[in-house]
C-alpha cells in the first residue's frame, strides 16, 4: 500500500469509527454528546472535567479521534504485513473490536485518572461490545483496500 493510501486508511479509519463511538456511548449510557465527551476528557482530568464546559469537552473530542487514529494506525499497519488482515477484513475486524473492549476496559481505563475497572450490566455489556465490534469493523473496512488503490491492489 502507498503511503498516502495508508495514511487515508488511518485517518478515516480512525475518525469515522472514533465518531460513531461517541454516538453509540451516547446511546448506550443514555448520555447526552458533551457528557459522554466530558467523561472522555475525564480520563486525563477526572471529576473537573464536568466543570470545564464547551472547552472540556473539546478536549474529550481531540482525545477521542486520537484514540481512534491510534486504533486504526496499529490494524492498517498491521495489515501491511498480515494480509489475512485484509482479506478477512470482517471477521478480523470483529476480533480487534474484541480486542478494543478488553484494552479500553481493562487496561486504559484503569490507568487513566478514573482508575475504575468498568462494570457492567447485561445491557452495557452488550452494548459497548458491539460497539467495539464496530469499531473493529469500521477500521477493518478502510484498512481492507484504501482509498485511492486500484480494486487489485489489495
Amino acid at each position: 500500500m502507498h503511503s498516502r493510501a495508508v495514511i487515508t486508511a488511518v485517518l478515516l479509519g480512525g475518525v469515522v469509527a472514533g465518531t460513531i463511538d461517541i454516538g453509540a456511548a451516547c446511546l448506550i449510557n443514555h448520555r447526552s454528546v458533551p457528557f459522554v465527551l466530558h467523561s472522555i476528557a475525564g480520563g486525563v482530568l477526572a471529576e473537573r472535567s464536568f466543570a470545564g464546559g464547551a472547552p472540556t469537552a473539546m478536549l474529550g473530542l481531540l482525545l477521542q479521534e486520537a484514540m481512534g487514529i491510534l486504533i486504526a494506525a496499529i490494524y492498517v499497519l498491521a495489515s501491511e504485513h498480515l494480509a489475512a488482515l485484509r482479506r478477512r477484513w470482517v471477521l478480523c475486524g470483529l476480533c480487534y473490536g474484541a480486542v478494543i473492549f478488553v484494552v479500553m476496559n481493562y487496561v486504559v481505563v484503569p490507568l487513566s485518572t478514573w482508575h475504575v475497572v468498568p462494570h457492567f450490566s447485561a445491557w452495557t455489556l452488550t452494548g459497548n461490545l458491539a460497539a467495539m465490534f464496530l469499531f473493529g469493523l469500521i477500521v477493518a473496512y478502510f484498512a481492507r483496500r484504501p482509498v485511492g488503490t486500484r480494486p487489485g491492489a489489495a
